[in-house]
């Protein structure tokens, strides 16, 4: 049997019900054996602001780091606003690449988003993928998962489209096999 995977997650989606947080529940539940998914909720988190900064770090971010300094990979899930990622997800991602270490250096990382328009999050995806190049993140190309009328794939909470199902199992998949390349790339070294 191979060695645990572990991921860190975020929504970028507040609303609890949120096609977004469907998305990555339904993530979750197809996830490889031996994966294990933590959340990290971000919607809390102050305005980024380099005096607070100055003074320290707030608690939950230097928590939010040590979880992804401790995972294997990441995960990111963010609706599509204004062909942009949410606010809420770029606020996170300013913090904590403020931090030393930063931590979405060298990670495999997953992307997706969900939304009820026909391009599912393409364009915020994009957006994602330029900063996470800056931030030297490793995002997965292949398979691209841009979840459309996401109305059209849940029933009373539950992802029930079998395409959309497929695509989830295959990008779980996906970032489990770059884990282990980059684990094993590691251990060469």
């Amino acid at each position: 049997m191979s060695e645990p995977i572990k991921l860190a997650a975020f929504c970028g989606s507040l609303r609890k019900a949120s096609f977004n947080r469907l998305s990555l529940n339904a993530f979750i539940e197809r996830v490889p054996a031996g994966v294990t998914v933590e959340t990290i909720e971000i919607g809390d988190w102050p305005l980024y602001d380099a005096d607070i900064q100055a003074k320290g770090f707030p608690d939950k971010i230097q928590a939010a780091q040590k979880t992804m300094l401790a995972a294997d990979g990441l995960v990111l899930v963010s609706p599509e606003y204004n062909y942009g990622i949410s606010g809420v997800l770029k606020n996170a991602i300013d913090w904590l690449s403020r931090m030393t270490p930063q931590p979405f250096a060298a990670k495999p990382i997953a992307l997706f988003g969900a939304s009820m328009g026909l391009l599912g999050t393409a364009r915020a995806q994009y957006q994602l993928r330029q900063t996470l190049v800056f931030l030297d993140g490793r995002p997965l190309n292949k398979p691209e998962v841009m979840i459309g009328q996401a109305q059209n794939r849940f029933t009373d909470g539950k992802l029930t489209d079998e395409a959309t199902s497929k695509m989830l199992t295959d990008l779980g998949a996906a970032l489990a096999l770059a884990v282990r390349q980059a684990k094993a790339a590691a251990a060469v070294k």
